[in-house]
């Protein structure tokens, strides 16, 4: 009888193509047990440390105290601990059947031995909880493959017979804890010499891996999706974790194995190859999940012989350069995954930034493991790593915290993969990679490499830890803002960030996104607006069930909970692999679009930045313009502009809805001028109409129809009294509707600490303007201004005015804005969309795509002329100039040729870019 796997889709293990560059493996690979956390050869010095070291000591005792638990009943019951793992005891069933993503039967023949059951469902949500190891029922099984666990739902939470599919992940769960234990007792056996614990371990996993190497890869009944994401014991390959642990247990136990279970070794050696087979038939070869499936791999490989121990020629070797050089329809290499998800000039990976951190720290994670144990140099191999690292801090708001588009819980970035890179340039003696990244992690970390070591946990793991990497201490803290840049282009993931410094108090920055890459959302052109230490203007975040729940189908995803426009209220498209990027029109200053960052002077922030980005929106075929800009106030305040244009291509337009969603717990609204709007409740912003149902999650609604200009103030309350600000102007208009409301919580923030109020539960607070027919001739015209308690708004009146123009088409959609200060000064603000003719008003004149006009402040954004106070500037083709006024004296920067006079006087004439 064969009982070797059968694969549902056999073309998978096929190579497709080889890398142009194949990444060599060593003529030779070590040899010997175990290899994988530490070398046999190494084991006379571990010793040493755990009889020197005190932390090692302790934790070895404690190991071996909470191992000799389970020893005391083994040696009581030989059969007291394999007996609860959670197997087909009853029916030997090789097959398993799956509807869609939960179990559903077993069948198939009749394997010679026990084979493993199979997760309950995909999603961790379960009916019951699982026994504590001592209560769980040992050969639990029947012939519907049934377990005993605790119920959740009935009065006492008795002890029942379920089917697997209520009990979410439990299943695998007790076998991974079960062969943790084989795991610990292998380890104690490694370094004591007792046989007690290898035969505790080596029956554990016996039983499982014969489990594993008589039972098939499950079947789905719908023929789905799911077929090609199942592994062995989970409903994704991903979440193969019980990899590490028998692994780790093979690996310390091999030498005794060989020697009193030689008739087993095929056994365990098929059972694991099965295993490594399914896991890169399976799963997604695009994303980051190639990368959790190349470590399941690899940890296997690893401890398999040379491939010519082996008849089928699939060993140790075979498994390292499949992952390395071949790709197959599931799994990718690792090179070809890299030149598919890093982008090679900016290093941006693609997917939203809590993945994309993550995927580049796991990468070098896979280097370090794979240089350790088989002196592979993979970060020498893949550059585009280190310039992946580099790029990183590229998503810090000034606070330090990641930007949160996409499928992201926003938090201070991950740092270990820096650590990796310090490593490996002190092993290579790169002190140019050392420089960058100690001042890199250090400005990210200032307590880094200066903290008291902290006790390890009592695990295996522990002991092979990576040794704490010695910081130099002649490299100094970089500033962090000199790893970023004042305006940076990510086209891979369509991201853009302007920003006027990394001071957390003081400094503004502009996240733009779109929807490129793995695990976007559906939300045009959306924004984040940062402001007094937090970002005030948030995205939503991914439902309380992440992106499995229908919150986050319906809404989360949804453009409704973004800070963009939708149109006729059906504005969508497919979120998590998406493909819908906005195109960068124009910006200053000019984006950086390297990950090479250059050390600058923390003096590079320009005080006015603006970028223009145009995006089609493919469910209403609308053209959608997004111009934003940063104005610099003195040295700690400031504020945005924000200009939405938006039109169906075909006309036709029913309406445009503007959304804005800020902290805080307390909004007001009212016309510019402080007068009361009369909002009244109303049942608009709704699913009736044919419209998303995001917008029902929308409620407590106000509303009133007006054409005043109007202003909204946020007010965050923190836990000491003090407040923060977010205030908005934005321009009336004629069939305008504005909205105040309120949207389901922040599910993005609510995991951060030191928030200024409890975030879950509380709902956000939600503007939202709607503009009957269409918004391009009456685009959506805003000004923002953070502000605290400490740090009083500046502004004191916000108002908005037309320009002249013989081109009446760019005339119809300017948009002008007028900021006075509390100082006395004043900015104007000009913004026209591919205009041909000046705009003038009250004897200023540009031909730009955006302009700001003050008395010491100028800038011409993508134009070709300027004038105003004595002020001109000329150029042939469009070109982006700065003009600051410094003690009496004009200072300018440009992007290209153009002439500047002051005064009648050339102040800056014909030059390059510099």
């Amino acid at each position: 009888m064969n009982y070797k796997i059968v694969t549902i889709i056999s073309a998978a293990l096929i190579s497709l193509n080889m890398t142009a560059k194949d990444i060599k493996l060593p003529a030779k690979l070590p040899q010997g047990h175990p290899r994988q956390l530490v070398f046999a050869g190494e084991k006379k010095n571990l010793l040493k440390t755990i009889k020197q070291e005190d932390w090692a000591k302790d934790i070895y005792s404690k190991l071996k105290e909470r191992t000799d638990v389970y020893l005391k009943h083994v040696e009581a019951q030989p059969d007291w601990l394999y007996s609860r793992l959670q197997m087909n005891w009853k029916t030997h069933a090789t097959d398993v059947y799956i509807n869609g993503e939960s179990f559903d039967h077993n069948g198939g023949e009749r394997a010679p031995e026990p084979t493993v059951k199979y997760c309950g469902t995909r999603g961790t949500g379960s009916q019951y909880n699982r026994p504590r190891l001592e209560d769980i029922v040992p050969y639990d099984d029947d012939d519907n493959g049934n377990v005993t666990y605790i119920s959740k739902t009935k009065a006492g939470n008795p002890m029942e017979k379920a089917h697997p599919s209520k009990t979410g992940c439990n299943i695998p769960n007790v076998n991974r804890q079960i062969m943790g234990i084989a795991r610990d007792a292998a380890f104690i056996y490694w370094t004591s010499g007792d046989k007690r614990y290898a035969e505790l371990a080596a029956k554990v996993m016996d039983v499982f891996l014969a489990g594993l190497y008589y039972r098939n890869v499950p079947i789905d009944l719908n023929h789905g999706h799911q077929q090609t994401l199942v592994g062995m014991t989970s409903f994704e390959v991903i979440h193969e974790d019980v990899v590490n642990e028998t692994t780790e247990t093979y690996d310390f136990l091999y030498d005794y194995l060989k020697k009193t279970h030689p008739d087993r070794m095929k056994i365990y050696a098929g059972a694991m190859k099965k295993w490594a087979d399914n896991i890169i038939a399976n799963g997604v070869p695009h994303n980051n999940w190639d990368l959790f499936q190349a470590m399941f791999v690899i940890k296997i490989a690893l401890v398999l012989e040379d491939n010519s121990q082996y008849a089928d020629g699939k060993g140790r070797g075979y498994y390292l350069d499949y992952l390395l050089n071949k790709s197959s329809i599931r799994q990718w290499s690792l090179q070809k995954l890299a030149d598919f998800g890093f982008d090679n000039h900016t290093g941006i990976w693609t997917e939203s930034p809590g993945y994309s951190s993550n995927v580049v720290c796991d990468y070098l994670d896979v280097a370090a493991m794979l240089q350790r144990t088989t002196g592979i140099d993979l970060i020498k191999e893949m550059p585009v790593l280190e310039k992946a690292a580099a790029a990183m801090p590229q998503y810090l708001f000034p606070n330090k915290m990641i930007c949160g588009f996409g499928d992201t819980h926003p938090g201070y970035m991950r740092t270990s993969g820096l650590l990796r890179l310090i490593a490996h340039a002190q092993q290579t003696g790169d002190k140019k990679q050392e420089e960058f990244f100690t001042k890199l992690l250090k400005s990210l970390d200032p307590n880094a490499g200066t903290e008291t070591k902290r006790r390890p946990a009592v695990a295996v793991s522990s002991f092979f830890a990576d040794k704490q990497v010695q910081l130099s201490k002649d490299i100094q803290a970089g500033d962090v803002s000199q790893f970023v840049s004042p305006v940076f282009s990510a086209p891979k993931v369509s991201w853009l960030v302007q920003r006027n410094g990394m001071d957390k108090a003081n400094s503004l920055m502009i996240s733009l996104n779109g929807s490129k890459g793995n695990h976007q959302h559906a939300n045009g052109i959306s924004m984040e607006l940062y402001g007094r230490g937090y970002v005030l203007g948030p995205d939503a975040g991914i439902g309380k069930l992440l992106y499995s729940g229908l919150d986050y189908s319906e809404y989360y995803s949804q453009f409704p909970a973004h800070n963009t426009v939708c149109v006729d209220g059906v504005s969508s498209y497919p979120v998590m692999m998406s493909q819908h990027a906005f195109k960068l029109r124009s910006a200053y200053p000019v984006p950086t679009t390297t990950g090479e960052t250059i050390l600058e002077p923390a003096d590079k922030y320009s005080p006015l930045t603006y970028t223009e980005v145009y995006f089609r929106e493919p469910e209403s075929m609308s053209d959608q313009v997004r111009t934003n800009g940063i104005v610099t106030v003195g040295t700690d305040a400031g504020y945005y502009v924000d200009i939405f244009r938006s039109r169906k291509v075909e006309g036709g337009d029913k309406m445009h809805d503007y959304f804005y969603h800020n902290l805080g717990q307390s909004m007001t609204l009212t016309a510019a001028d402080g007068t009361d709007l009369n909002l009244k409740p109303t049942d608009e912003l709704a699913f009736a109409g044919g419209h998303l149902y995001a917008y029902s999650y929308i409620y407590d609604k106000k509303s009133t129809t007006t054409t005043k200009d109007v202003k909204a103030v946020f007010t965050t309350t923190n836990k000491d009294g003090s407040t923060i600000d977010m205030t908005m102007w934005m321009k009336g208009n004629k069939n305008r509707e504005v909205f105040r409301a309120l949207s389901p919580e922040n599910l993005e923030y609510e995991r951060i600490p030191n928030m200024p109020y409890k975030i879950l539960g509380t709902p956000v607070l939600t503007y939202v303007a709607r503009q009957t027919g269409e918004a391009w001739n009456n685009p959506f015209v805003t000004v923002f201004e953070p502000s605290s308690s400490d740090r009083p708004s500046v502004i004191s009146s916000v108002s908005f005015f037309d320009a002249a123009s013989t081109d009446t088409v760019a005339q119809k959609s300017f948009a002008g804005i007028c900021v006075k200060t509390k100082t006395g000064r004043t900015d104007y603000i000009f913004s026209a969309y591919k205009t041909t003719a000046p705009m003038t008003y009250k004897g200023m004149s540009v031909k730009a795509d955006y302009a700001v006009i003050s008395p010491e402040q100028i800038l011409l954004g993508n134009g070709t002329s300027l004038q105003t106070d004595g002020i001109s500037i000329a150029a042939d083709a469009p070109v982006s100039v700065l003009m600051v006024k410094k003690n009496g004296t004009w200072l300018v920067k440009a992007t290209g040729r153009c002439t500047v006079k002051a005064a009648g006087k050339v102040i800056f004439d014909n030059l390059p870019q510099h």
